[in-house]
């Protein structure tokens, strides 16, 4: 019997070893990681905090403290009690000052809450110019308040300011616009929403443009003409905005002073005098920084409950 003898078949080659790189440095650690991006958040903050602090917290801290002393630059304070604000209440034009500051209000309200929305809705349905009408609208806001208020305190003079100019020309009676008892009030708010009203027509535009168009494609489809699209589609879709401008524009024009301080004087008749001019008048006219603070105090009391109510009367609402 023949037998065949085969070799084995040699094994395989081992692979040659892979070098591996040498191991990175170990990651930090995930709380120094946050750490340090807390410190850093913490070091950008610092600065506006240091700001507030000197410039907002510590006068209106300091004014509440001197509300209730007797308080002379250059002499130590005495403390009074509440007898500055007893003083206060008893000046004749303390109520003059509250009245035509809500008069005011309720004025600059109708006028600068109405009129913004609609240059709004205006600028928002144009085609064509439309950043050229944004400019034109915001050229006031850009004008220093003083230069502004001069600007129109020339445009109401009675013998050659334009307003009567104007009226002369189209044979029309004249007014006596800011220096007229009845009607310098009124004056002043037309000045303050001309003044303002350009910022608040941009963030009306801004609001009315998130609208989807959806919603007013299926109101036409509805049949709803322009102002029931207004009524039942855009004033329900900026109800937030329109709600939130509302009480920053209450609580701006109550304390209203550069358009009675530079225009007025807080004339005809104390007609114009407000609150804040009516600080300004003890304070540096009458050296009597109690009173002053006195009325600082009031006035924020007064702005802190009604922004309290209104936020609960609306919350309650939503």
């Amino acid at each position: 019997m023949r037998t065949a003898s085969r070799d084995a078949a040699p094994a395989p080659a081992a692979p040659p070893p892979v070098k591996l790189p040498p191991p990175d440095r170990a990651p930090a650690r995930p709380w120094r990681r946050r750490l340090a991006d807390q410190a850093a958040a913490h070091g950008f903050l610092l600065g506006g905090v240091l700001c507030f602090a000197l410039f907002s917290w510590y006068p209106a801290i300091r004014s509440l403290v001197i509300a209730f002393q007797k308080y002379t630059p250059g002499s130590d304070p005495e403390w009074v009690g509440t007898a500055n604000f007893t003083r206060v209440f008893g000046d004749p034009e303390f109520a003059a000052a509250w009245r035509n500051t809500a008069v005011f209000t309720a004025l600059a309200l109708l006028l600068g809450f109405a009129v913004p929305f609609l240059m709004a809705l205006v600028l928002n349905e144009l085609r064509h110019a439309r950043a050229f009408f944004r400019i034109v609208v915001y050229l006031p806001v850009m004008i220093p308040p003083v230069v502004s208020a001069l600007l129109w305190k020339w445009f109401y003079d009675p013998g050659a300011g334009l307003a009567n100019e104007s009226l002369r020309a189209l044979h029309l009676p004249t007014s006596n616009w800011s220096n007229g008892a009845d009607t310098a009030l009124i004056s002043l708010v037309i000045v303050a929403t001309w003044a303002n009203m350009g910022g608040t027509v941009l963030i009306y535009l801004a609001a009315l443009q998130s609208i989807p168009g959806e919603l007013y494609e299926a109101a036409e489809l509805d049949g709803a003409n322009l102002l029931q699209r207004v009524r039942h589609v855009t004033v329900p879709q900026t109800r937030f905005i329109l709600l939130m401008l509302m009480l920053l524009q209450i609580i701006a024009t109550m304390q209203v002073f550069t358009e009675p301080f530079v225009i007025t004087g807080g004339g005809p008749e104390n007609s114009t005098v407000t609150v804040l001019y009516l600080i300004y008048k003890y304070a540096f006219l009458y050296n009597d920084f109690g009173g002053a603070c006195a009325l600082s105090v009031l006035l924020l009391l007064a702005l802190g409950a009604f922004s309290a109510l209104y936020l609960r009367l609306t919350r309650t609402e939503d």
